[in-house]
């Protein structure tokens, strides 16, 4: 049963939103219309203006795509003088990755990483004394547009993937706060509609058969469009079945009959069951105490039991703790410590595991854990949490984003060399939203790289849509009654 402290967090969520306030419920964050935010600009440390990277040799000759996409990202006039940043630094070279004279694989790709990053970073600095990063928001909004009708023959391999391409796109599309079409909206609910099983859940494409991670990415799209057409989607009776078929008797979840077992599957299973409002006594039975046994001697969650640490399933295994009410029960200084040392020093995006590159999705995987943590251990009774800034380098993060991972003819990716995509476009810019975002009960702050124009609406850091969404959905679905529990016979039988 969902204990107190769980509904109290959705009927904050719900009041807040009648209330015309940004609200997070699972990190207790809110924030107030941007007309009245309390913001600040980035104060990069104690760099004189216009300092120079002393001794650095002359950067190598650029390929013409580089060095348009160098010229894209600068474009725009200063109209103020803006402080130094953090990667133009005397002290940034200082943070090249050392292999103290043993040379491997990994470490030879991670200098070739710290290269394409230096050559991208170097010409940035001839181009202006003192930078002002822009985010690229009419091509980032043409590429996803266009994405949303049409796609290349190149995303034939993501064809079991196609409610995720949906929510990637009208994720991003609701950060760079641009509307979607009346008839596009119409459009997006009848293809999802669809993509529905017969038999509960969501597929990824029509009349294929159900899975959890499509299930997840339908109903957020259609929390997004937020409609009443969206809504009638979702058969929530028929989605509760589906839930009930892939529980197993330890707690876990199969992503989908006969289908593997990872902490993915539990998130996604409590991040509808609760956006929707089906979430019944006997559904996350035992569910908390699997996730926690993912959690290992890193400090981070495997995607198992036993498994190495890994953002993706520390995010998805946190996230679902949160909204079961159980995330006090991890071991949050040993989590706050694998998370922060995943970011990497030079890049300043995050990395994935111990020993990985840097990547820009994990800009949310691993970033949007730390508005989690700052919650909980704040309920802990952490008094020396800040009171105006998440516990990574947030300025940081954002010039990994804003300088490394847009391509100039929209859409971001996983680090310089590699090709866009929407998968890479939606957690980029989730991740800066994060780093741009800082919220209490209390206090609102916001850190905005660069111009005002770079700011992106806030993301909810348990569901990653925007809070606004989130409790739309959750005043909607909270009006309905918990459907029947048709499978909980069955579930009771397979666990006897």
């Amino acid at each position: 049963m969902r204990g107190p402290a769980f509904i109290a967090d959705l009927q904050l969520t719900v009041l807040v939103a009648i209330t015309r306030r940004m609200s997070c419920r699972a990190a207790n964050l809110r924030s107030v219309p941007r007309n009245t935010q309390k913001r600040r600009r980035v104060t990069p440390g104690r760099e004189t203006p216009g300092c120079q990277l002393r001794g650095k040799p002359q950067p190598r000759r650029l390929s013409e795509p580089l060095s348009r996409y160098i010229a894209s990202v600068s474009s725009a006039t200063m109209e103020s003088v803006s402080p130094p940043l953090r990667c133009f630094s005397d002290s940034h070279q200082s943070e090249l990755f050392k292999d103290d004279g043993v040379q491997t694989v990994t470490s030879a790709e991670q200098r070739k990483v710290e290269r394409s990053i230096q050559d991208v970073l170097s010409v940035y600095q001839q181009i202006h004394s003192l930078p002002q990063p822009t985010l690229l928001r009419d091509q980032h909004y043409q590429y996803l547009k266009k994405g949303l009708r049409q796609l290349s023959d190149a995303y034939e391999c993501l064809d079991a993937s196609r409610p995720w391409l949906c929510y990637w796109i009208l994720h991003s599309l609701e950060l760079l706060e641009e509307a979607v079409p009346a008839a596009v909206v119409s459009d997006v609910c009848q293809f999802l509609a669809r993509c529905q099983s017969p038999t509960g859940g969501f597929a990824g494409g029509p009349g294929q058969h159900a899975h959890l991670a499509p299930t997840y990415a339908a109903v957020n799209a259609l929390c997004i469009l937020g409609t009443e057409e969206a809504y009638n989607v979702i058969n929530r009776e028929k989605l509760l079945d589906f839930l009930y078929s892939v529980k197993q008797p330890d707690g876990s979840f199969v992503m989908h009959v006969g289908g593997e077992v990872d902490v993915r599957s539990a998130y996604c299973a409590a991040s509808v069951a609760s956006l929707t409002n089906i979430i019944t006594p006997a559904l996350f039975e035992g569910t908390h105490t699997w996730i926690l046994s993912c959690q290992n001697w890193e400090g981070g969650l495997g995607g198992m039991p036993g498994l190495e640490a890994h953002g993706g399933y520390t995010f998805c295994g946190t996230a679902a703790l949160v909204i079961l009410g159980k995330e006090h029960m991890l071991d949050l200084k040993a989590l706050l410590r694998w998370v922060t040392s995943r970011q990497m020093r030079f890049e300043g995006g995050f990395q994935g595991r111990c020993n990985k590159l840097v990547d820009g999705c994990y800009s949310f995987w691993q970033a949007g854990l730390l508005p989690l943590l700052h919650r909980a251990l704040f309920k802990d009774g952490d008094v020396t949490l800040s009171l105006s800034s998440w516990m990574f380098e947030q300025q940081a993060l954002q010039e990994y984003i804003l300088l490394c991972c847009q391509n100039p003819a929209g859409g971001l990716l996983d680090k310089p060399g590699k090709s866009r995509d929407f998968y890479h476009t939606c957690y980029c810019l989730s991740g800066l939203s994060v780093a741009q975002h800082f919220g209490n009960q209390d206090l609102h702050h916001e850190l905005v790289l660069g111009k005002e124009e770079n700011r992106l609406a806030p993301t909810h850091p348990v569901y990653n849509i925007c809070p606004e969404k989130v409790a739309q959905a959750i005043q909607h679905f909270h009006q309905l009654p918990i459907p029947a529990q048709k499978g909980a016979t069955a579930c009771a039988k397979d666990q006897s």
